[in-house]
């Protein structure tokens, strides 16, 4: 179904649609032409958060960006005991029946943030559907909670919060949203959303849905996510496909780790290089992102 009436100027010529997936629905926009790039977005944000670079990178590439289940406009599944419903694996399969619909069986993708944590998932569980992968300010989320000592407690608070059992963090949001998603824990970095980027996160903040479903992300990630990495990183599962790293310099992540070692703790081709940006690389440095991107997959076509 396609969505003419919403409109977004960043996405010209973009389609925005909503595409029924397995059990669920996805809000998408694609657009441009030529080799397929999957654009995954972090929390607590909808694909929106690509609008400064989407444009740039249809000149090259065909581009595809969903809302993640239970983000944005995307369907909202019923949460089970063990979290697996909001598990990567889960959204690294929505995701890869999206590329499916469009035609496309192989392809490159780049993630942030949680989307980063989709796009090694994808790149594990569906390694033929994998050219090339970038990440965008993570590390591996058993690698995270791995090294969790008084720095990560300060600096990730949300993460353990977050993972609380319903409906404690649900609860306490609801008061205020958008205090919560952004002025908490951002500060200086929310200024640097798009305004129509900002309102499509807001609205999507206020809707308690969103807010449970960001909550059974969370603690996915501390549980079943985490089990299944360290579950192939124990048996030896690497990626196959070379991995582009960026990293925000001025943000969390370069300094409490040493992202591009970590990585190739996971991979055999691992690259990449810290941005002169906080952790909202997209945003905060639009231009340096897409040459960023556009460089690491354009090669080898």
């Amino acid at each position: 179904m396609t969505l003419a009436s919403e409109e977004d100027g960043a996405f010209a010529g973009f389609e925005l649609s909503q595409i029924t997936v397995g059990e669920v629905s996805l809000r998408v926009r694609h657009g441009g032409s030529g080799p397929p790039l999957l654009l995954l977005h972090g929390y607590p944000q909808t694909h929106m958060m690509w609008g400064q670079v989407a444009g740039g990178l249809a000149e090259d590439f065909t581009v595809v960006a969903p809302d993640l289940r239970g983000y944005g406009d995307s369907s909202k599944p019923e949460s089970v005991p063990d979290h697996a419903s909001y598990g990567k694996r889960a959204m690294a399969r929505d995701v890869a029946g999206l590329m499916h619909q469009f035609g496309f069986e192989s392809f490159d993708v780049a993630g942030h943030d949680r989307g980063g944590r989709v796009t090694y998932r994808l790149a594990l569980d569906h390694p033929q559907a994998v050219r090339r992968l970038t990440v965008l300010d993570i590390v591996p989320t058993s690698e995270a909670w791995a090294h969790a000592d008084r720095n990560f407690a300060l600096d990730y608070w949300h993460w353990p919060f977050l993972a609380r059992p319903y409906p404690f963090p649900e609860t306490l949001i609801g008061h205020d949203p958008e205090w919560f998603f952004f002025d908490s824990q951002f500060g200086a970095d929310a200024p640097n959303f798009r305004p129509e980027a900002r309102a499509d996160y807001v609205r999507c903040a206020r809707n308690p849905a969103v807010v449970h479903a960001i909550c059974e992300d969370y603690r996915a990630g501390a549980t079943y996510d985490r089990l299944l990495d360290e579950q192939d990183h124990s048996a030896g599962r690497r990626i196959a496909c070379p991995i582009q790293v960026l990293w925000g310099a001025k943000g969390r992540l370069g300094g409490g780790y040493d992202p591009l070692t970590i990585w190739r703790g996971w991979a055999d081709d691992v690259t990449g290089d810290a941005l002169d940006s906080g952790h909202f690389l997209a945003e905060e440095k639009p231009a340096e992102t897409l040459a960023a991107l556009r460089r690491f997959h354009g090669e080898g076509r």
